[in-house]
């Protein structure tokens, strides 16, 4: 191992949250070693190899290639696929179903660099997508390459990346169909240049959009049309849920030095049947029906309620996550209209929880937090 080697690690180390090509380097290096089916242009890895590097498995030498997502296969191949060939990808579903996340691991499998981002909002302006200038120089020499400032996308293009748009519904229409251009023709024009950048073969593009901004600012079907769209669902069953929940809680235990918690794993099933029943107005015997709150309880937020609570356990208790821990955060990520969402969950404490055999603890503790 050389010198640099060593302070790249730790380097890598230090980064609280390092980027899916980081932290998960070992794993791309010995897929790539073993791959040996065809891959596209300029990609590192084979589609098979991607899709196994988001899926999980054990390569022929016994190198373990965790899960990043954790849900049909199909849907990670067909988004594979589309990264291979002409079209753009559109990742849609509600918010908290690892869209960035599987956004960040194709783009870090696919080309090895996720960074080449665009995040969307209210104010991205049209230099975001498109490139701006630098204005020391263009006002000391006019327009001119050495001027020019490329955006994520127009680098992408040049070098036969992946580039990604974030939250793509929050853009502004005008500025989103920026993108028409670039996807259909492959070209990105420079007037004040006389010039265009001419996309590299290997570059394509992922945006993420979630359905709860639908109406704020909604694809034309011109740019629509450029896209392959991949709906990536809800787990499908409670204990594909708890997986998910249990490795993610694990991961950021261990980036933020949180002591293990191995008698957790009930507090998770709890955190992930609240969120469910909730999510799904009825209880998972399917015996009582019970009311929605506006919130969208999305695996995401029950990753943030079991990792909140296992830091009260860590700082504040004996280790161990306990109901008094997590009840807290389901009351916040429950209740966000004070008036309407206070009233669905009282009643769901009162009819649902306080029955429920095992869960007199979890009763008091949201009782407690809820007065």
């Amino acid at each position: 191992m050389t010198a640099s080697t060593t302070v790249s690690q730790a380097a890598s180390e230090a980064v609280l949250r390092p980027h899916a090509e980081d932290a998960f380097a070992d794993e791309l290096k010995a897929l790539a070693a073993a791959d040996d089916r065809p891959r596209p242009a300029r990609w590192l890895l084979s589609p098979w190899a991607v899709a196994t590097y988001l899926l999980g498995g054990t390569l022929p030498d016994g190198t373990v290639i965790t899960p990043k997502y954790v849900g049909p296969r199909r849907i990670v191949e067909v988004a594979v696929t589309t990264l291979a060939t002409d079209r753009a990808l559109l990742l849609l579903g509600v918010p908290g179903t690892a869209k960035t996340w599987v956004s960040e691991h194709l783009a870090a499998a696919v080309s090895g660099d996720s960074t080449l981002l665009v995040q969307g909002t209210a104010g991205t302006p049209e230099e975001a997508i498109r490139y701006g200038w630098n204005y020391a120089r263009l006002l000391a020499h006019g327009p001119s390459r050495e001027a020019l400032v490329p955006s994520p996308v127009m680098r992408a293009m040049s070098d036969g990346m992946t580039a990604r748009v974030e939250e793509l519904t929050r853009i502004p229409a005008d500025v989103q169909d920026t993108l028409i251009t670039i996807l259909s023709e492959k070209t990105l024009p420079v007037p004040e240049l006389g010039q265009e950048v001419q996309a590299v073969r290997g570059f394509n593009l992922i945006a993420t959009a979630n359905d709860r901004d639908r109406g704020v600012n909604d694809l034309s079907s011109a740019l629509r049309r450029r896209f392959n769209t991949v709906v990536l669902p809800l787990p499908a069953t409670p204990e594909a849920e708890v997986d998910i929940v249990a490795r993610r809680v694990d991961q950021l235990g261990r980036s933020l030095e949180l002591p293990a918690a191995p008698e957790g794993m009930d507090e998770i099933r709890r955190v992930v049947t609240v969120f469910r029943e909730l999510r799904d107005g009825v209880t998972a015997d399917g015996r009582t029906k019970v009311k929605t709150p506006s919130g969208t309880l999305s695996t995401a937020e029950a990753i943030s309620v079991v990792t909140n609570g296992l830091a009260l356990a860590a700082h504040f208790g004996d280790g161990v996550l306990r109901p008094g821990d997590v009840a807290a955060g389901i009351l916040g990520a429950v209740v966000r209209d004070p008036a309407a969402d206070r009233v669905i969950w009282q009643e769901y404490l009162e009819t649902v929880v306080r029955e429920r055999d095992g869960w007199k603890d979890f009763y008091r503790a949201c009782r407690e937090v809820s007065a």
